[in-house]
């Protein structure tokens, strides 16, 4: 039976829910010094941000637009040895609101890569799979250096020099798609701008001849989130839909901390789940990727989350239409079996 080097999910990635004081604040209990802190607001309409160690700590973009990289010193602040910490803005420290901050841990300041054609910035985590990338474009083919010894399952690039969607490479789409991150109606769509039609190694990402709402204009700026599977912690893949209110199960290997999805042959949000916002099946309080919109619950749009795995229980077309393809990334909250080589169980 296949067992997991990483024990405790949570020592690598973890989510934390806070409410807002209007002023400043330190959120603790993520358990590490995060590199890469995703904030949305539960209770509030509110952007996504992103926030990471690479680009620095007052630098944020949004999954929910196209827009620039913004500088604001108000927003995130600083990354504490426990957390992170907060000044007033509204966006993600508002009076009385609730809020979620999703955290990983990559590998602290960053080093200079150049196992790719175009010279790299990188934090890397190669125990957890996971780094944080900048690089600027040159307009034709290259490579970029990952820095992760492992080929990346999921990326996600956005130019933080000019207004352009984000690009999202998932393994189950392959190298001549990608999809928008911030875009509710659109597909997967291919395009050799994107990925050059190459599937990253275990060293670097290829990049395709550019404009601005691909990976690689000239002279523009990226930053890259990039991902590679590891047994028992993280899983990238995808499933079929049944149409029915008893829906596919989708193995794992772990019991699901957070999970995002989306309908790859169809229009469909980015929807995301998580088991603090939600601790108990059915999981149903979600946000979307693609939007501002605050926390949303319904019954047809649910999943459990069991102890190897994750299962649809709805028949809404965003999650589970009768032939319908989607994909997936989800983070461990344990693994199914451990180091020990000791089954755990659904917490």
């Amino acid at each position: 039976m296949a067992y997991t080097t990483i024990d405790k999910p949570t020592d690598y990635f973890n989510t934390v829910l806070y409410t807002g004081n209007g002023s400043t604040q330190s959120i603790t209990g993520v358990g590490f010094q995060p590199d890469f802190v995703w904030l949305k607001g539960r209770s509030v309409v509110a952007g996504h941000n992103l926030h990471d160690v690479v680009r620095g700590v007052n630098k944020q973009v949004y999954t929910n637009t196209a827009d620039a990289q913004e500088t604001l010193t108000t927003l995130v602040t600083s990354f504490d040895s426990d957390g992170f910490s907060l000044g007033s803005n509204g966006n993600a420290n508002s009076n009385t609101k609730t809020f979620v901050a999703w955290n990983w841990l990559a590998g602290g300041s960053a080093s200079s890569n150049s196992d790719g054609s175009i010279t790299s910035s990188v934090s890397a985590n190669t125990t957890a799979g996971f780094s944080v990338v900048t690089y600027t474009g040159t307009g034709s083919a290259a490579t970029v250096g990952h820095g992760l010894g492992a080929v990346p399952q999921w990326l996600m690039v956005k130019n933080t020099g000019a207004s352009a969607n984000w690009r999202v490479y998932h393994v189950s789409q392959g190298n001549t798609k990608a999809a928008a991150l911030n875009i509710t109606t659109e597909q997967a769509v291919a395009d050799a701008g994107f990925w050059n039609n190459t599937t990253p190694t275990s060293s670097v990402f290829s990049i395709g001849s550019g404009y601005a709402d691909s990976t690689n204009a000239s002279s523009n700026t990226y930053v890259a989130y990039c991902f590679a599977e590891k047994k028992g912690y993280s899983k990238f893949g995808s499933y079929t839909g049944n149409g029915n209110a008893d829906g596919p199960f989708i193995y794992t290997g772990f019991a699901v901390s957070w999970l995002m999805m989306k309908r790859t042959d169809s229009a469909a949000e980015w929807l995301i789940y998580d088991n603090k916002r939600d601790p108990f099946n059915l999981r149903d309080t979600r946000l979307e990727a693609q939007d501002n919109f605050a926390d949303s619950t319904g019954t047809t749009k649910v999943f459990d989350f069991l102890s190897n795995g994750f299962k649809c229980k709805g028949n809404d077309s965003d999650i589970n239409a009768s032939g319908g393809n989607y994909i997936y990334m989800a983070f461990a909250e344990a693994p199914f079996v451990s180091s020990g080589k000791v089954p755990t169980t659904a917490i």
